[in-house]
């Protein structure tokens, strides 16, 4: 056997050899982490780190979360300078504002390309050429009031929106995967092009599939989007099975 040549060591582009994504999530959320990791493609690095939050969601506890966003992103692997870094929640990007908060990331973080979750399920409800939807939400009805108007604001006749009226973020993480399919369903309405279940910490990628099975439309989810739209700006465009109608295109 020949001797092994440690003065040679082999390298190769790592794992994050197509694209590196960031994410800038909650403190409290218990589902968008381990959804992200589950819809990465192979070649492609996922980061996060999160913001302390107040457990109690409130218009006025998300509009905090603005004051450490800059520095959030800095802090995402800025050795490897990220493609593109997402503030993982939708209520919060809909109640501090989109442009806002790319702002704040891009000051943080000045070589990557600045999203939020909201914009990511926007853009894929456009690419669904949705016109109505129906959204489902684990909110208080103040966020809710809000989020109905920011997806009017965008275009889309929103027939209905219903909320659980929680509003601790804790308890969005334990709604049972089984109770969410059974919530979608019932807010489906027919003339509907598309279901939206918001929030990017409840498990709603898990029933996505079973969803658009029985109701023959689309469903959205927060973190489906987000990653949809991440891995998009990022430039991969792979076709991922197990996570609806949006990842064929």
């Amino acid at each position: 056997m020949s001797e092994f040549d440690i003065n040679n060591v082999e390298f190769d582009l790592g794992r994050n050899s197509r694209a590196n994504l960031g994410f800038i999530l909650l403190s409290t959320d218990l589902a968008c982490e381990i959804d992200t990791y589950k819809m990465a493609p192979d070649g492609v690095g996922v980061s996060f780190t999160r913001l302390k939050t107040n457990d109690y969601i409130t218009n006025e506890t998300l509009a905090e979360h603005i004051d450490q966003m800059a520095e959030a992103a800095a802090r995402i692997q800025p050795e490897i300078k990220p493609d593109v870094i997402s503030y993982s929640c939708t209520s919060g990007s809909i109640v501090i504002g989109e442009d806002k908060i790319c702002a704040e990331i891009s000051r943080g973080a000045p070589y990557t390309k600045a999203i939020t979750l909201v914009s990511g399920v926007v853009a894929a409800l456009k690419q669904l050429e949705v016109k109505k939807l129906v959204i489902g939400t684990p909110y208080l009805d103040e966020i809710n009031i809000v989020e109905k108007i920011f997806f009017q604001n965008n275009g889309f006749e929103v027939l209905d929106i219903k909320g659980l009226n929680l509003g601790n973020n804790i308890e969005f993480g334990t709604i049972t995967p089984e109770y969410l399919k059974q919530f979608a369903l019932s807010i489906d309405q027919k003339d509907a092009d598309a279901i939206f279940l918001s929030c990017s910490g409840v498990r709603s990628l898990d029933i996505i599939e079973e969803v658009e099975a029985l109701t023959g439309k689309p469903v959205i989810t927060s973190n489906q989007g987000q990653m949809w739209h991440a891995l998009r700006t990022a430039g991969i465009k792979d076709k991922l099975k197990g996570f609806g109608k949006i990842f064929d295109l």
